[in-house]
């Protein structure tokens, strides 16, 4: 199966990290987020990644294409202008690289990518900011049992906001934490797709989450997988500080690999 992952966005609600470099290359404990997101996907065998390029694209380039350098022990004989490598440690990846422009829009980055996916029964598609414990195995399982044209997978936030109940206009009768299955489902991306979903987006203006999916439902060929395990999104300078902090801390839900 083909992963098909939306690395393009600026970036702009963490742009204290993300002015010099892609949204995915923000890194958590050392790691790109997008290299965490592969791994995600690498840990139940899908290795086959098409990275959809945008805003500073070359910086992914040059991530992968000193791949060694940035994995591995390495000895560099000046006199000889040789280099070593030692302790490989890079993983089974076939990596392509699209540039899918500066400003183009969700859906219109997935169009530019057609030609690399027309001939698959379904590919993977997400995001390069978010990171789950998601079972892929389970969510590609689910998929091709329901035979529709597209799986999305459906998660809760994480409550960042205390309910607060007013009695009249200031007198608060109590607060607490919003429980996460108060919150509703929402789209929480690592979506499963058949290739002829492509054909309802129009071009570089159109929006994935829009045109497309709405007509999928309309349509009655989108379905919801279900996660209600740990799902997080790096929006925010306050989300990239949460996932450094379970990463540190070895909390970390989404490391699914060995």
């Amino acid at each position: 199966m083909k992963v098909v992952i939306l690395a393009g966005g600026m970036g702009t609600r963490i742009s204290e990290e993300s002015h010099l470099r892609p949204k995915p290359m923000v890194e958590i404990g050392g790691r790109p987020i997008l290299w965490h997101i592969m791994k995600i996907y690498s840990a139940y065998g899908f290795h086959d990644f098409i990275i959809c390029l945008g805003f500073r694209g070359y910086v992914i380039k040059e991530y992968f294409s000193n791949y060694f350098l940035h994995m591995a022990d390495v000895t560099f004989d000046m006199a000889r202008n040789q280099m070593e490598v030692h302790r490989e440690t890079a993983e089974p990846w076939r990596v392509t690289l699209v540039d899918t422009g500066a400003t183009t829009n969700t859906g219109g980055r997935l169009k530019r990518v057609q030609e690399y996916v027309k001939d698959e029964p379904y590919f993977a598609m997400t995001y390069g900011d978010g990171v789950s414990d998601i079972d892929i195995a389970a969510l590609a399982a689910f998929h091709t049992s329901h035979g529709k044209l597209a799986t999305i997978t459906a998660v809760r936030p994480p409550s960042r906001f205390g309910v607060l109940d007013i009695d009249g206009e200031n007198q608060v009768r109590s607060f607490r934490e919003k429980p996460a299955n108060e919150i509703g489902w929402v789209n929480g991306g690592f979506f499963l797709l058949s290739p002829q979903v492509i054909n309802l987006i129009d071009g570089d203006t159109s929006v994935w989450e829009h045109e497309p999916l709405e007509a999928l439902a309309e349509q009655r060929q989108l379905n919801a997988f279900h996660h209600e395990g740990f799902w997080q999104p790096m929006d925010t300078l306050r989300d990239k500080n949460f996932l450094e902090d379970r990463w540190a801390s070895g909390k970390a839900e989404w490391k699914v690999w060995p």
